[in-house]
């Protein structure tokens, strides 16, 4: 699913160009881009990543977002989303089977739709059961992060639901919708919270 995820993403920015309007606040495509590409081509960004992640700031966090102001003034847009085709290079820990599965599943699908949900006109993607399988597994690792916890119901599956933490609200919808609820999304995220 990620690399198709990836490719798809890559057909998208190219379409729309760099000035592109993303759902990644003060981003345009070209930002995006170059996120991604930074992310799986530069560890050194990695502890940065965790710093904004984790709210910390200060200059580790900045670290990442200069690489990708540097990737993005130095670069021509096209050559940046081939790379971001092209996947990370072998020697980059981004570039392992398992890592990538497991770091990039819920990363290219949550901004696939930053992308696209960006757009007018947008509309909710069919995706298959396999892949909101795999969504769902993301969604219930990402919603380890929720204070206090949260009660996630699939509503593609009758009876599929996950309590995380001490639970406390009910989010249903399918797990691409719950995914992107979870990450912060939640203007655009197909939910229903009780």
């Amino acid at each position: 699913m990620v690399d198709r995820e990836r490719q798809e993403l890559a057909d998208l920015l190219l379409r729309l160009g760099p000035g592109a309007a993303t759902l990644c606040e003060g981003w345009e495509t070209a930002h995006l881009a170059a996120h991604l590409v930074v992310r799986e081509r530069r560890p050194d960004a990695m502890v940065g990543l965790g710093a904004e992640v984790a709210h910390l700031g200060g200059p580790v966090a900045a670290w990442p977002h200069r690489l990708e102001d540097r990737l993005r003034e130095s670069t021509p847009y096209a050559e940046v989303v081939g790379r971001l085709r092209a996947g990370p290079p072998a020697w980059s820990p981004m570039g392992w089977p398992a890592l990538a599965r497991a770091f990039n599943t819920a990363e290219y699908a949550i901004h696939h739709e930053d992308v696209r949900r960006a757009q007018p006109g947008w509309t909710v993607r069919e995706l298959s059961r396999a892949d909101q399988d795999t969504l769902w597994t993301a969604a219930t690792l990402s919603a380890r992060r929720v204070r206090g916890g949260v009660d996630l119901r699939r509503s593609d599956v009758d009876g599929v639901e996950k309590r995380v933490g001490a639970g406390g609200r009910t989010v249903e919808g399918e797990p691409l919708e719950l995914l992107l609820w979870l990450s912060g999304r939640r203007d655009v995220a197909r939910v229903t919270v009780t």
